[in-house]
């Protein structure tokens, strides 16, 4: 549903060869600098309170299909991303059938590649639904797919939509809003679009260095206590014109849209559009944006409670999105669990994880972001190519600004 025009599919296990990655539907003539795709995948790898994997992995994207000389051609744009670790897993993971069609033995903890057959399923991950929906009798069947490893396949994928997007003047920026308890007060001035993207230079990729601090403090702390944290991470897009999405139909409201995307990213809880849990509890003349005429301008805000959709559509302010992660499931001091072979009361598997994820995920965040309003663009301009693509936008551009005389 997210996506109406684009065609998206990644593919890959964390522990495999690699990801792959194709992105359809995007119009010829789109400049393309690969080495801001590397930037992105690199950006997604940082952030404090990450694991082990991130000193192991180096991510670039080779692309195989759809680019050719620096722009796209209209075809579907193809990449692969490598996974270092890759060496280290090849018996585990390998294609090709057991002598016998035996398994890997029995085992739960890293130690040679044979014994790492997961029987015990982590609690808050997808290991005992998904091997109970699949019938799988070796839970690394599912865990391998549902990491989040496979965002780097999507950080890619977002981009390129990226750079689309930036050819008709749209920007989109992230910053974590909380970490654990650190958090921005409830009536906190809205981060500017500026601040939040200067975040990268925090090492929790907050724009307030005090907070930040904070929450280096509480994943330090969490560190200690073998657990994990989760928080929440803000995604802005600017110069979004008015009118993508529509109140028409159920499934074409953008912030159905929206949100599909981002609760698609692993250990995303909740989406928030503007403040709405603090609209929730106003009186309605305090949770809406009055409209105004200022000089040649018409239609000005002079707020954006509503995060910068109304009805269903973009009314041509920011569009602000918060996104709500749960703490990590694999806890180095695991929970209670039971054993799928065995039946018995158990501890739950350990696997290698990262105490904190957030500023990682709002990276993530971005390019899942990119990509619906690269589709919601494409829906409403079409073009087969850029140029076609671009005189679409202008002419509707000029259509709004000179409303109601049209």
């Amino acid at each position: 549903m997210s996506l109406r025009t684009l065609r998206f599919l990644t593919a890959g296990e964390s522990h495999g060869p690699m990801l792959v990655g194709i992105l359809d539907g995007l119009p010829a003539g789109i400049p393309l600098d690969i080495a801001r795709v590397d930037a992105e995948l690199r950006r997604r790898m940082g952030g404090y309170g990450r694991g082990k994997r991130m000193k192991i992995e180096a991510d670039a994207a080779r692309f195989v299909g759809g680019i050719r000389h620096g722009e796209t051609i209209g075809s579907p744009i193809a990449w692969l991303i490598e996974n270092k670790d890759w060496v280290n897993w090849q018996s585990v993971m390998d294609t090709a059938p057991r002598a016998g069609g035996a398994t890997a033995e029995s085992g739960n903890s890293p130690g040679p590649v044979e014994s790492r057959r997961i029987t015990r399923p982590r609690p808050g991950h997808a290991d005992l639904a998904g091997g109970l929906k699949y019938n799988r009798t070796d839970l690394r069947d599912i865990l391998e797919r549902a990491s989040a490893r496979e965002t780097a396949a999507r950080v890619a994928a977002g981009a390129v939509a990226k750079q689309f997007v930036g050819c008709l003047g749209i920007e989109i920026t992230s910053h974590v809003v909380r970490i654990g308890a650190a958090a921005y007060a409830d009536d906190a001035d809205p981060v500017t679009f500026a601040a939040a993207a200067a975040a990268d230079e925090s090492l929790v990729r907050c724009a307030d260095a005090d907070l930040g601090a904070a929450m280096i403090n509480a994943i330090d702390a969490a560190h200690n206590d073998l657990e994990t944290l989760g928080g929440a991470f803000e995604v802005i897009a600017a110069g979004v014109p008015v009118g993508l999405g529509s109140h028409t139909q159920w499934d074409r409201r953008l912030e159905a849209r929206l949100g599909q995307a981002l609760l698609s990213i692993q250990a995303q809880k909740g989406v928030e559009i503007g403040p709405a849990a603090w609209c929730s509890a106003q009186p309605g003349s305090r949770a809406h944006d009055p409209i105004e005429r200022d000089g040649d301008e018409w239609f000005k805000r002079p707020s954006n409670k509503a995060g910068g959709t109304e009805g269903g559509m973009t009314y041509g302010g920011e569009l602000r999105l918060t996104v709500y992660m749960k703490p990590l499931a694999t806890l180095r001091q695991p929970l209670p669990s039971v054993d799928i072979e065995t039946g018995e009361a158990v501890d739950a598997v350990v696997q290698r994880s990262d105490v904190c994820a957030v500023p990682a995920a709002g990276v993530v965040g971005e390019a899942m972001v990119a990509l619906v309003l690269a589709d919601a663009c494409l829906e409403k301009f079409g073009g087969d190519s850029l140029g076609e693509t671009k005189r679409n936008f202008d002419g509707y551009i000029e259509q709004t600004q000179r409303y109601p005389d049209a």
